[in-house]
């Protein structure tokens, strides 16, 4: 997340929340997340796909790691039984290989969901207080910085000119026969992560990467919370 510029004096101090304890704050805050659950074995992986419904996407649950995707902890649009099985092994087989000292506590199995991706981050600065940030999510955010930010707490006027500020602004409006995305809906989300900073003082950094937009609404697919 581009907040290279915000330090914390405190950055020993800090610890990212479990999954399951961040999930659990989203919840509370009514931020909207897939179907998902928690497993620990792998046919515990079978059964619960089956009852949440292909396609789905699995993560690894690890206090210790940080970013899933380095490690091979992050599995996608996985759509059969045997799918699911063999993403099982091989993702533990990688995690245990790359990051041999993480104590894993199973994997979170979730709903896929389709859209825009966009980024939702925000950061307690020292000097200033909490800022939050918004942006195109993939190689926008990577390559191009295409994002903008705000002290908190945000308004709603605050909220739709964040949207409307970044450069990738006309991919959400509608391109090429794609359909506009719900804007009430993502402004109604970066007020609610706003909420949260205020409300919950002991987080430091929130990541919600990637956050799926749509004519549907803005749905949460992952999410790291640091305290």
């Amino acid at each position: 997340m581009p907040f290279t510029s915000i330090k914390s004096k405190n950055m020993q101090k800090e610890t990212k929340l479990s999954d399951a304890e961040t999930l659990k704050i989203l919840r509370t805050n009514r931020i909207p997340y897939p179907i998902y659950s928690i497993v620990k074995t792998e046919d515990e992986c079978s059964k619960k796909a089956k009852a949440i419904g292909y396609p789905i996407a699995m993560k690894i649950v690890s206090k210790d790691i940080i970013h899933k995707t380095d490690v091979g902890g992050i599995e996608l649009n996985l759509r059969t039984d045997e799918e699911v099985r063999k993403a099982y092994k091989k993702m533990f087989l990688s995690v245990r290989k790359k990051q041999p000292k993480a104590k894993i506590d199973g994997v979170i199995l979730q709903q896929m969901i389709s859209g825009h991706e966009v980024i939702i981050g925000t950061k307690y600065d020292p000097q200033f207080g909490p800022v939050i940030m918004f942006g195109l999510g993939g190689i926008f955010v990577e390559v191009m910085r295409d994002v903008t930010f705000r002290l908190i707490p945000i308004e709603r006027k605050d909220a739709q000119e964040m949207v409307r500020e970044i450069k990738g602004y006309k991919i959400l409006e509608g391109v090429r026969g794609h359909k506009p995305i719900n804007f009430k809906a993502l402004e109604e989300l970066l007020l609610k992560i706003s909420n949260l900073m205020l409300k919950e003082k002991r987080i430091k950094e929130l990541d919600l990467n990637p956050v799926f937009v749509s004519q549907r609404g803005a749905v949460v697919a992952d999410a790291k919370i640091i305290i």
